[in-house]
């Protein structure tokens, strides 16, 4: 698994110094992305980088604008899940310069979003972790991605039992979306690397 990981990060690693590399970790629900982005940033970190771990999930809309707002649930969680737009002007368009960022965080505890500040200062690379990052959107914004390939039912089994139990919502919402994103985004195809769980 380590010969893995090394030959992963030989692959994303700055060609040229002073340049900051922006890599996506892009994977279907429960493949396996913070293990990954853990691995990852551990042996980044051996090497000296500076390295800012960023999830896709913080920045999530409040549940107002992506429940019960009259669209398909898959529709809801693809298209309103997050603000596409802003996050590529306030997030994606500043991830190559920005010494610092200002973002709209989802607190889940009140349902609301609170301006967070992300210090981006002296940073080598920024690893971007999270679902549908290939979109069209947001994909040109990434130097590498590497896409975690795990099959449904895998992913499945990882869910707490509780969660297992609702399947009308996994039926409607998630893997609907996930199939959408599949046939429209093309994401193993896309990657730099399809890494197969």
């Amino acid at each position: 698994m380590q010969d893995k990981i090394n030959a992963i990060v030989e692959n994303m690693l700055p060609t040229a110094k002073g340049k900051r590399v922006v890599v996506g970790i892009d994977g279907l629900s429960r493949s396996g992305k913070t293990t990954m982005v853990k691995k990852l940033e551990a042996s980044l970190l051996e090497r000296g980088l500076s390295v800012k771990v960023l999830h896709i999930d913080d920045y999530i809309v409040e549940r107002n604008r992506r429940y019960h707002t009259g669209y398909e649930e898959w529709y809801e969680y693809y298209h309103l899940q997050w603000d596409v737009q802003a996050l590529q002007e306030k997030l994606f368009k500043k991830l190559k310069n920005a010494t610092e960022i200002q973002l709209p965080t989802y607190n889940s505890q009140s349902d609301t979003q609170q301006i967070e500040i992300i210090s981006l200062l002296h940073t080598d690379l920024i690893i971007m972790e999270g679902v549908f990052l290939q979109r069209i959107e947001w994909r040109d914004f990434f130097d590498f991605i590497l896409y975690l390939d795990c099959p449904k039912e895998i992913r499945f089994s990882r869910e707490r039992k509780e969660t297992q139990l609702n399947l009308d919502k996994f039926k409607n919402r998630y893997w609907k979306a996930e199939d959408y994103y599949i046939e429209k985004e093309c994401p193993k195809k896309r990657a730099n690397i399809v890494f197969h769980v």
